[in-house]
């Protein structure tokens, strides 16, 4: 068993892992940026730019993720091609759209053909990051934009009584303030992306669950190494201890973050806090 376990494909099978956190990691700053940035769109004075940010926000999340994941995926790549072939195979005479297919000259395929394997791995998980930061920046960006409709209005009026441009008050009161109020929605959001993960699979990304899907199968003709029954029920096991565990340490850091935001706010949490030193 221990020879079993340590075998080349089982070596990527605990790199899946890391993949994993790895794009954990990359997204969720990427998607709290795009949720930022939609978030001041919306309320923003300029009607056009508040219109830019409320369909962004409208759009994505009504769209299901597993449909977005896999036009944004295709689309992404054409378009890549299809502006890349413009560029550099100008006397291309044939159609690009031939029926079904999307033809590009050999040239303007991204990545190229003859390019390495970890610069296709690369690319694919670089489309996947930007794909997942889209969409789940769009949920981000609905919760922020409620946060700061929640700071009290007149804090930001007393601030600019005080002298503070609207700027100003902005970044130092509202953006301060506004996260005790957001971090609930962020943390459900973020449990979420973590349960969304397996979408990498859809993707061609050669994740866990990929991993899990074929190692755990019955024999066949990719992995005979070990042959063996169908172990499939292991394997997703050891998944479901390794998501249950993340999720736990996620909600112990994400309650220590949430206590130390209420600290001197004034919410029900930061009232408990007063009366508890008190």
């Amino acid at each position: 068993m221990s020879c079993y376990l340590t075998t080349p494909k089982h070596m990527n099978f605990y790199t899946a892992f890391g993949t994993v956190l790895l794009l954990l990691a990359i997204t969720a700053p990427a998607s709290l940026l795009f949720g930022f940035g939609g978030a001041m769109l919306a309320r923003h004075r300029i009607a056009p730019l508040s219109w830019i940010g409320k369909g962004y926000i409208a759009i994505v999340r009504g769209v299901p993720d597993i449909a977005f994941f896999l036009f944004f995926v295709i689309a992404l790549d054409q378009g890549i091609e299809w502006v890349k072939h413009k560029v550099v195979c100008s006397d291309w005479d044939q159609p690009i759209r031939q029926g079904n297919d999307f033809v590009v000259c050999a040239q303007a395929k991204v990545p190229l053909a003859t390019s390495a394997e970890w610069i296709h791995e690369s690319y694919a998980f670089g489309t996947a990051v930007l794909t997942f930061a889209i969409v789940f920046g769009a949920f981000a960006a609905n919760v922020l934009f409620g946060a700061m409709r929640a700071v009290p209005r007149p804090q930001i009026e007393t601030a600019e009584a005080y002298g503070m441009s609207h700027r100003q008050a902005f970044w130092r009161v509202m953006v301060p303030q506004m996260w005790v109020y957001a971090l609930p929605g962020l943390s459900n959001l973020w449990m979420v992306l973590i349960k969304a993960t397996p979408l990498l699979f859809l993707l061609g990304i050669e994740d866990i669950v990929y991993w899990a899907r074929e190692m755990g199968g019955s024999k066949t003709a990719r992995f005979t190494d070990y042959p063996h029954g169908d172990w499939r029920m292991w394997y997703f096991l050891a998944l479901l201890v390794f998501y249950l565990a993340f999720t736990r340490v996620s909600e112990i850091v994400l309650d220590r973050l949430m206590v130390r935001l209420s600290r001197g706010q004034a919410t029900a949490a930061g009232e408990a806090q007063r009366r508890a030193d008190a």
